[in-house]
């Protein structure tokens, strides 16, 4: 990705996160990914790590209309993602044709490989080996996690094996902030 990219990408998740009240924590630490794939239109995220502490890990991310987090599990790591502002499209994968999930603190049957949506407000805890992906179904959407412990590095197994975790960046303009990638 190019540098001006990801600064632009902050600038616009940082426009949202202020005009929903998100206040960051001082010197907070952004990662803006395309995955690897070239194309941050359509595979990309803006996370910002507000705590990550061994046992527990909270971020804030913002992704733009249709602007997909590829299909991907964790084996260590579970997490609820919280639709903090818009609506969140999310589509789970299993080996049958349903898996059961907690959606707002309630467990049910959810269709494995079909879409739903979380509005402002719900979330949904995913558990450990569960693939799932998830974009903005609005024009953007805000997006929380609370987790246990966090590893970027070795805890995201992608269904494509084009897909990496964090993007090379080419350096055009100076840095807006600096990435958890630096």
């Amino acid at each position: 990705m190019k540098r001006s990219e990801i600064n632009a990408a902050v600038r616009r998740a940082m426009k949202a996160f202020k005009k929903h009240g998100w206040v960051l924590p001082p010197e907070p630490r952004w990662d803006v990914t395309d995955f690897g794939l070239g194309d941050f239109r359509k595979f990309g995220l803006v996370l910002v790590n507000l705590a990550e502490e061994p046992e527990y890990c909270e971020k804030i991310m913002f992704a733009l209309k249709n602007q997909i987090t590829p299909r991907h599990y964790h084996a260590s790591k579970k997490e609820d993602i919280i639709c903090r502002w818009g609506r969140l499209a999310i589509r789970l994968f299993g080996e049958t044709g349903k898996v059961a999930v907690k959606i707002n603190g309630k467990m049910r049957q959810v269709p494995t490989g079909r879409t739903f949506v979380l509005k402002a407000g719900e979330r949904i805890t995913l558990t450990q080996k569960l693939a799932h992906e998830f974009w903005s179904a609005t024009p953007y959407a805000v997006i929380g996690e609370v987790s246990t412990a966090n590893d970027d590095l070795h805890d995201n197994f992608f269904a494509d094996p084009r897909v990496g975790r964090f993007s090379g960046v080419e350096e055009d303009e100076k840095p807006l902030v600096k990435l958890v990638s630096d």
